[in-house]
């Protein structure tokens, strides 16, 4: 296990990235006066809503990668490899919370930060495919 520690480490970030969103978006909702649930307006321009779609984000892109990571560790993928994967989805992540609270055009869907979501969504597909191939080999 010692050979995929940094992927281990990198999905463990994931799962606190996860938490510290959630942190975030409840002190904020209780700081503004806002109910627990949805955010309204839903607007991009609402920053309480850019707040809790962040980390709505990040727990919807959690499990479609993290479940094919623990997979790649079951089936034996080269450590390098997925430590790569892992890390490059952690920084896309990074980006796109980073883009996304900042608000302004690139927050806006259509752009920056559409890019770096399906950028995501590709590294999670590059995981599935070569996790799967692991597995049939």
């Amino acid at each position: 296990m010692a050979a995929y520690s940094l992927s281990i480490v990198g999905v463990l970030v994931l799962c606190f990235l996860s938490i510290l969103l959630a942190v975030h978006s409840g002190s904020s909702k209780g700081r503004a006066g806002a109910l627990s649930g949805p955010v309204l307006p839903a607007d991009d321009d609402n920053l309480l809503y850019r707040i809790d779609r962040a980390h709505m984000n990040a727990v919807e892109a959690l499990t479609p990668f993290v479940v094919p990571a623990v997979l790649a560790v079951m089936v034996g993928i080269r450590p390098a490899t997925l430590a790569a994967l892992v890390w490059v989805y952690i920084a896309i992540r990074l980006i796109h919370v980073a883009v996304y609270l900042r608000g302004g055009n690139a927050a806006k869907g259509g752009s920056v930060r559409t890019f770096l979501y399906v950028s995501g969504a590709l590294v999670t597909i590059i995981l599935i495919a070569t996790t799967t191939v692991a597995a049939i080999h």
